[in-house]
């Protein structure tokens, strides 16, 4: 991560705050590592990362309290409006970072972008998304808040979405996230909290996990998670 890509996010997350969206919006995806530092103070603990994606969950019910128009509030950034794919999903577009924004998948889910009117924006819909908000933890940054996934729900997650990558080089950055915080947890006392969060989950995403890990192939990390 450079420098000028961090004070860059920091910049878009200063905007946000004042807007007074951030606080409805959960920071997901491989920008939270660095984020995570204050968590894992004293802990051994690798924030860095390689990617210009910062991307922005929108829970369900949405609870925006005024209209922003978030590709003119960025604009004078540097940040631009792209499109992704066939169907229109908006992302905003900086030669440092780009900023994309996502929901939760519901029932038979959609190919086409879910409109926030009240954003200016449209977002992907994903399966897997909902587990990220629930347990969330918020990190000061500044004079203001950043609500991030629990680190325990961020990295299983992480040990789901790489066994469904397409490109290699994502799918390896997702373990390797996912191996990182784990590690970092267990040597934070945590192991009782991440057993509780897959006990929680339907048993085919603990099978998930499970396997994740086996493919990972860390030692440490399945006897101290005794999956067998």
């Amino acid at each position: 991560m450079e420098k000028k890509q961090y004070e860059l996010c920091l910049a878009v997350l200063r905007r946000l705050h004042d807007a007074s969206v951030l606080d409805d919006m959960i920071m997901i995806g491989s920008w939270c590592i660095p984020f995570y530092e204050e968590y894992f103070a004293g802990i051994k603990y690798r924030k860095t990362i390689r990617t210009r994606d910062v991307d922005f969950l929108i829970p369900s019910p949405r609870r925006f309290k005024k209209d922003v128009n978030l590709p003119e509030l960025l604009k004078d950034l540097g940040f631009v409006v792209g499109y992704k794919g066939s169907k229109g999903y908006i992302k905003l577009e900086h030669p440092e970072l780009i900023v994309e924004f996502l929901v939760p998948e519901k029932g038979k889910g959609t190919d086409r972008p879910v409109q926030i009117p009240r954003l200016g924006i449209n977002a992907i819909a994903l399966r897997f998304l909902h587990f990220l908000s629930e347990n969330a933890i918020k990190v000061k940054v500044e004079d203001f808040y950043l609500t991030l996934p629990h680190p325990a729900n961020f990295a299983l997650h992480k040990l789901i979405i790489f066994q469904r990558r397409f490109k290699n080089e994502k799918a390896s950055k997702d373990q390797e996230a996912a191996i990182d915080i784990l590690k970092a947890l267990i040597d934070k006392g945590e192991v009782a909290e991440i057993k509780r969060i897959m006990k929680s989950l339907p048993a085919k995403w603990q099978k998930k996990i499970a396997n994740g890990l086996k493919i990972a192939a860390d030692k440490a990390i399945v006897k101290a998670l005794l999956i067998t």
